[in-house]
Order: C-alpha cells, then sequence, then structure tokens
C-alpha cells in the first residue's frame, strides 16, 4: 500500500475513470505533514485521473484539520471539472460535516459502489 504522507496508510484501487482511495491507518502525530490534500492530489496526478472517491469508513473521527484538506482537494479537483465523493462516513463525522456546512458539498454515500454512480439509498423510516 502507498504511504501518501508520513503516518497515512491507504489502499488504492483504479477504476474505470475513477481512482479509490481507503484510508486505512492514521497515525494523528503526523497528520499535518505533509498536507493530505497535496499527498492525494500528487496520487491523482500521477493516475492521470480527477474523479476521486474516498472510503472513509475505518477513519475514527473527522477533525477540523482534516475537514479543511478535504476542501482544499475538492477545490483543486473541482477546478479541473473533476469528481471527488465520499463514503462510509460515520454518524459522528456526518455530523461534523453538517456544522462546517459542507455536507452538501460532500454528500455522503454509504459504499464505493454508489459513489462512482452517484446514488445513494434512502434513509429508510424507523
Amino acid at each position: 500500500m502507498p504511504a501518501i504522507a508520513p503516518g497515512w496508510d491507504v489502499e488504492v484501487e483504479r477504476g474505470p475513470d475513477w481512482l479509490l482511495v481507503k484510508i486505512k491507518d492514521l497515525d494523528p502525530r503526523a497528520v499535518e505533514s505533509p498536507p493530505l490534500a497535496d499527498g492525494l492530489w500528487e496520487l491523482l496526478q500521477r493516475h492521470f485521473t480527477y474523479r476521486l472517491v474516498l472510503e472513509l469508513d475505518q477513519l475514527p473521527k473527522l477533525d477540523d484539520y482534516l475537514i479543511g484538506q478535504l476542501a482544499r482537494l475538492y477545490a483543486r479537483i473541482h477546478e479541473h471539472d473533476g469528481v471527488m465523493r465520499l463514503c462510509g462516513l460515520s454518524p459522528h463525522n456526518l455530523e461534523m460535516l453538517r456544522e462546517c456546512r459542507l455536507n452538501e458539498q460532500f454528500l455522503p454515500y454509504h459504499n464505493r459502489e454508489e459513489a462512482v454512480l452517484g446514488h445513494r439509498r434512502r434513509q429508510q423510516p424507523r
């Protein structure tokens, strides 16, 4: 698995027209150097694509720094007419996006298949 930054362990797969990146492990002491957005951007450029699905189901906490990095990466991808989609967010991490008013920008998907297709399952009433 390639390391995009010290302390980040990711699983990268190439799909038709998409780069699928699953964040597997995170060392919180190393997260700020180099920035996550820069590491993922370089990965996209190496694969000659601007379409990214980030699988975050193994990320325990989405903090302000990480949200800022995601917003920065989204802006760079969007400037190149690309697409960035997130999937696998925990309820806590979804709430963090809502608090930052980014839940419309980062529409949450349940899994990578839904993210690639751009289809979300409706929430079932309880």
